[in-house]
Order: structure tokens, then C-alpha cells, then sequence
């Protein structure tokens, strides 16, 4: 906007004769509107949410469009935000975990799992969680994998108009939940994995249940397989759409299926194993095409590749009985859970020795619950693979009980800098494909 002063005649004031006056006029608006009517052509700025149903979220994007084709496309983020970071330095570490695992509510035991290796490296006992609590986690991890991708692909179906892709994702995702259900007491939001382990150990029956779930999930993701990868129509709006090659992939930090969608195998699980990663066979999937079809083989892959990790977990805990949290009293919590006929309570065994026999286990009970413990100061840094790429966690600790402060590094909120790229000089319709390709979801964008 600019201004000119200047002096107006004495009819116009009157006897105001210095009277200044304030002529304002537009900038590079009038430049833009001359050249489009110069060039004949109509521009629209379509704003697209931030409540659409093709947005995973509230999510907002804003696009110019020339008739059919996108000139520009924004994304428009922080909707959905919750302060759960700042949060968490008002609670204990252990509380930590409720907050976090509420970020990306799809895969909420990656936010738990990063978190907690992030305190326990601050705590100098990542190699004193016990094989069994480790195992664990690497069991409910992969089948989380499983219902993420699941999501991404009935959410995807569903924007392109395949509500039989949607109805079959969420099926078999439900599957999955019920586990989890079964092994944490919710389906989602589990709080489960604990700096030191996890909160209890597996109820009697788990093992046998998720033995019983695999062939059906195989079963469900090759129903998938049949209706979607050598689908005429599906091809026709994925392939060479959302396309994103290495190079752009690699400027905009993202990873995940997007990143190996162009034919780079990297896999935290194989580039910098955590949780005896390393000890496991599995293959990493990739494809070669950069587009969103790419993105939808290796998601499938990546499930298929899940399911024989979560075999092999199952066949380790069947060999391993041992303890699921570290053995330092100071650290560990204090209660070995155990869910009675009324869904919830501790272990009587536990119960008994805190009311009935010992003081000093009462105190550090007490003590431990409500002040927590403290971590020495400092700083780490962990990533893991979650479904979506790489997640970290950069916890710091001024030496008390509760973090001074805890920054995640979510997948999503790297991944979504590639929509513009992924969508510009496409149609509109071009733009719900690739967004849905990134599949991200806005909990952990905004936290």
C-alpha cells in the first residue's frame, strides 16, 4: 500500500487551505489484475477446509486454480493444536506418556515408544529394559503399523469414491484393536509403554488371539490387494500423480513410504535398530515410481513385512516368560498391574505388601506415583520408523521430575511441506489423491 501528500485548491477546504491529504492506492493488485485481464484468463483462490472430508483432519489448503489446474497450493496448518508438548512439562515423565500418545492418535504407541526410549537414554538404561518388555513393544509397534496403513488406505478409498476399500480397511483394523484393547484396556490412546517397559505384561490368552488374527488379517489385506493394485481405475488416478522424486524428497526431510516410494530402502529398523530391530527378518519395502501408486504398493508391503515380525515376536515371548520393567525400584512403577474381574485394580500380591505389611513400600509407592522420579540433566535425541517415516523425540531434563522441556519431530508435519510440490500443475481432483498419499494426520502436524 503507498501514500502521496500533497496540497489540495482553496474550493476544496476552504479555509483548511494546508490541509493535507491522504491519497491511498493498491500495490501489486493492480499489477495482477492487469495481467490477467491481458492474458484472458480467470484465477480462483479456493480455500479447501479446514473442514473438508478429504483433508485427514483440519487441514486447510489454500489453491489458486487457473479453470481446472492448480497454479499455487498452501497448506494452512495448526487447527488442531493442543500444547501438548508444553503440557507435559507440568507433569511427571511417567504422565508424560498420556500426553504424547495423543498426538498421532493412528499410531499412538510410536509416540509412547519414542518418548520412552528418549528418557531411558537420559536415564542410561536403554540396555537394562528387559528382552521381554522390548519384545513387546516391537509386537504392539508392528501391529500398529498395520492399522496406520490400514487407515490410510480405507481413508484414501474412500475420497476416490471406493467405499468397499474403506468398510474392508476398517474391519480388519478393528481386528487389531481389539487386541490392543485386550493387552492395554483401550483401543487407542493406550499409555501403555513406560520409560523403564511397558505397564503390565501380556493377559493370559494374547499370544493365542494374535495367532488366531493373522491369517484373517492376511486374508483381509489380500482382499485389498484384489480390489486395489491392479485396478484400472484406481491406476488411473494415482499413477504419475502426487509425483515427488528423490531429490525432492530429500530437500523437504521427508521419509516413510513417501521417501521410499522412490526406491531409497531407507528403514530406521535396518539403518539404526532400536529394540533388537536388528535380530529380526524382514525386508524393506520400496517402489520405483514417485507417485502416489508407489506409495500405496509399499504400504501394502510394509504390512505384509509386519505380519512376520509380529510372528516372530510372538515366538520370542512364548520362549521368554521374564520381567517387563527395569529391576531399579527408584525408576520402576511400583505396581505390576493386573486387570481383575472388574476391568481394572492392581495385582493383590501388591496390594497386600503396600496396606498390609510394609510401610516403606507404601511410602515409595506413594512417593514415586504422585512426585515421580528424577532424570539426570541433560539432553537425547531417538527416532524410530513409525508408519509414517521418521519420528524423534528431544526430551531435556534439568534434573527434576518432569521434563524442562520434550519436542517431537512428527513425520506428518515434515511429510505435508511435499503438497504443494505434489500438487502444483495438476487438477484439483489430483490434489485429494495426493494429499491422501502423504496420508497425515493433523494430531501430530499440530500437537
Amino acid at each position: 500500500m503507498s501514500t502521496t501528500q500533497h496540497e489540495q485548491p482553496n474550493d476544496v477546504y476552504g479555509d483548511e487551505q494546508d490541509a493535507p491529504v491522504l491519497n491511498a492506492f493498491g500495490g501489486d493488485w493492480d499489477d495482477i489484475a492487469d495481467e490477467a485481464s491481458a492474458l484472458h484468463e480467470e484465477r480462483i483462490v479456493v480455500n479447501m477446509g479446514p473442514q473438508h472430508p478429504s483433508t485427514h483432519g483440519v487441514l486447510r489448503l489454500i489453491l489458486e486454480l487457473d479453470g481446472e489446474t492448480v497454479t499455487e497450493a498452501r497448506a494452512g496448518i495448526g487447527y488442531l493444536h493442543t500444547g501438548i508438548e508444553k503440557n507435559m512439562e507440568f507433569r511427571t515423565w511417567v504422565q508424560g506418556v498420556t500426553f504424547c500418545t495423543r498426538m498421532d492418535y493412528v499410531m499412538p504407541l510410536f509416540n509412547e515408544a519414542a518418548y520412552c526410549m528418549a528418557v531411558e537414554k537420559l536415564l542410561d538404561i536403554t540396555d537394562q529394559v528387559p528382552e521381554r518388555a522390548q519384545t513387546i513393544r516391537v509386537l504392539m509397534m508392528e501391529l500398529n503399523r498395520i492399522t496406520s496403513h490400514l487407515v490410510a488406505l480405507a481413508t484414501g478409498g474412500m475420497e476416490l469414491g471406493a467405499t468397499t476399500v474403506m468398510t474392508i480397511g476398517f474391519r480388519e483394523r478393528e481386528r487389531i484393536l481389539s487386541i490392543f484393547e485386550m493387552v492395554t484396556g483401550l483401543r487407542m490412546n493406550n499409555a501403555y509403554i513406560r520409560p523403564g517397559g511397558v505397564a503390565q505384561d501380556l493377559p493370559p490368552g494374547t499370544i493365542d488371539k494374535v495367532r488366531e488374527t493373522i491369517p484373517e488379517l492376511r486374508r483381509g489385506i489380500g482382499e485389498l490387494e484384489s480390489l486395489l493394485l491392479e485396478n484400472p481405475i484406481l491406476k488411473g488416478r494415482t499413477v504419475d500423480v502426487g509425483y515427488l522424486d528423490l531429490a525432492g524428497c530429500m530437500a523437504l526431510g521427508m521419509t516413510g513410504p513417501i521417501l521410499r516410494s522412490t526406491g531409497l530402502p531407507y528403514d530406521l529398523r535396518k539403518a539404526d535398530p532400536y529394540c533388537g530391530y536388528e535380530t529380526y527378518d524382514f525386508e524393506v519395502a520400496t517402489w520405483d515410481t514417485c507417485d502416489a501408486y508407489g506409495r500405496l504398493r509399499v504400504r501394502v508391503e510394509e504390512m505384509h513385512q509386519s505380519l512376520r515380525i509380529v510372528e516372530q515376536a510372538l515366538e520370542r515371548l512364548e520362549a521368554n516368560p521374564g520381567p517387563v520393567m527395569v529391576a531399579d525400584k527408584k525408576i520402576a512403577w511400583p505396581a505390576q498391574l493386573s486387570v481383575g474381574s472388574d476391568g481394572q485394580g492392581n495385582s493383590l500380591d501388591h496390594i497386600r505388601e503396600i496396606m498390609g505389611e510394609s510401610m516403606e513400600s507404601l511410602i515409595h509407592h506413594f512417593k514415586l506415583v504422585t512426585e515421580g522420579f528424577r532424570v539426570p540433566p541433560g539432553q537425547a535425541y531417538v527416532g524410530i520408523e513409525s508408519p509414517k517415516g521418521e519420528i524423534g523425540c528431544h526430551v531435556v531434563s534439568d534434573g527434576g521430575t518432569r521434563p524442562y522441556r520434550a519436542h517431537f519431530r512428527d513425520p506428518s508435519f515434515n511429510n505435508l511441506q511435499g503438497t504443494a510440490a505434489m500438487s502444483e500443475g495438476g487438477a484439483v481432483a489430483d490434489v485429494i489423491v495426493a494429499v491422501a498419499s502423504i496420508d497425515p494426520v493433523m494430531g501430530g502436524v499440530d500437537r
